[in-house]
């Protein structure tokens, strides 16, 4: 029996969903193991009862399910089970990740992926601003990950394709299904530089209920979600809610008092999210998973050699300025002479590659021993 149709078939189980899925793949690691079990085995388990158990062991693949892996072959569609490498880690501790995802493109297993979300009907400012930030955040090796809907998700995926960056479409919908369809052309470009992946079967079309649960992957597989440009009832808004329950950053960026479509990313920063003006918000919270992502294997002292050696003279200006003990960053302009604005730039940098550590009061001081 063919493994992917066996994670098929256990998918299609009646009363078998996410949730219970994941708690079986925990306790039998595979799909042809949980077949082989004993009904009495499967019915000691918490959450599955003696019917749903006889279910499990009684499931024989269907034609749809052939046919189902016979179009995923023609059509060069990857799918990634919970078990893969590749499959997303952050999307395996929500409490019902897909058992397995429909992938189109490169799904890049050691990136750091960050949601950007908001506005279908959006603003020029809100397009110009999500355009920006994807842009810088994939200068940081951080892949944007999105709905491909219309406004804000558009924009946020041309500004990582833009900066030749790496990104991936979430879709409410089959993999081989475009929606909208005027982003044919968005879709094409994103299958060939980044992902566009998919929990649903071929052929699946775009029902309403399909987005919240497209949403808890967009957030669920992401260290934290920015918000640009959400109303009050927005699903962006449903995006966020889900990624603080997930215990993932939430961002919001500031719009116009004046404007509605912004009352949600306004209401979102009186609850408590990291208001961002620009990348460097968003850096300055993630850092942990940057550094935890660190693709050298090289000793921390060759590394720091390596850093040494790239730098402009600025920055070896300021790294020598900076000491084991705290400096506070005003000390720092007089005694380099860098302008206010260059300097933060710098020390940021030097923060996100390890070299400098900033304490509270905008102190900073050298990682060297």
């Amino acid at each position: 029996m063919n493994t992917v149709l066996q994670w098929f078939s256990l998918k299609n189980v009646k009363g078998v969903g996410n949730h219970l899925i994941k708690k079986l793949i925990g306790r039998f690691q595979f799909p042809e193991n949980i077949f082989k079990v004993s009904i009495e085995e499967l019915a000691r388990i918490p959450g599955i009862s003696y019917p749903v158990a006889k279910a499990i062991l009684h499931k024989k693949i269907t034609d749809l399910e052939k046919q189902e892996f016979e179009s995923v072959c023609e059509k060069g569609i990857r799918i990634i089970t919970m078990v893969d490498e590749n499959y997303p880690p952050l999307l395996l501790q929500i409490p019902d990740p897909p058992p397995f995802l429909y992938v189109l493109g490169n799904l890049e297993k050691s990136a750091v992926h960050l949601a950007i979300v908001g506005s279908r009907d959006a603003t020029r400012y809100g397009i110009t601003t999500a355009k920006q930030l994807s842009r810088e955040l994939v200068h940081h090796g951080i892949s944007i990950v999105s709905g491909m809907a219309r406004g804000i998700d558009t924009a946020a995926h041309d500004g990582a394709i833009e900066a030749n960056g790496h990104t991936v479409a979430v879709l409410g919908c089959g993999v081989d299904v475009v929606y909208p369809p005027e982003n044919r052309s968005l879709f094409q470009k994103i299958r060939e530089t980044g992902a566009v992946i998919s929990e649903f079967p071929l052929h699946a079309n775009p029902e309403p209920y399909h987005f919240p649960l497209r949403n808890r992957i967009i957030s669920g597989m992401s260290v934290g979600t920015i918000v640009v440009e959400a109303a009050m009832k927005s699903g962006s808004l449903i995006t966020a809610k889900l990624a603080a329950d997930q215990g993932r950053e939430v961002f919001a960026v500031p719009g116009s008092i004046h404007s509605f479509k912004s009352s949600g990313t306004h209401n979102l920063l009186k609850q408590g999210a990291k208001l961002v003006e620009t990348a460097a918000d968003v850096l300055e919270e993630i850092q942990p998973f940057l550094y935890h992502h660190e693709s050298s294997g090289d000793s921390p002292m060759v590394q720091i050699k390596k850093k040494h050696s790239m730098l402009d003279s600025e920055e070896s200006i300021v790294l020598k300025a900076l000491e084991p003990y705290p400096v506070h960053f005003d000390d720092i302009v007089r005694s380099t002479g860098i302008e206010p604005g260059k300097l933060a730039g710098i020390l940021l940098k030097f923060e996100l590659e390890g070299m400098v550590t900033q304490s509270p009061g905008k102190h900073f001081s050298s990682c060297e021993e």
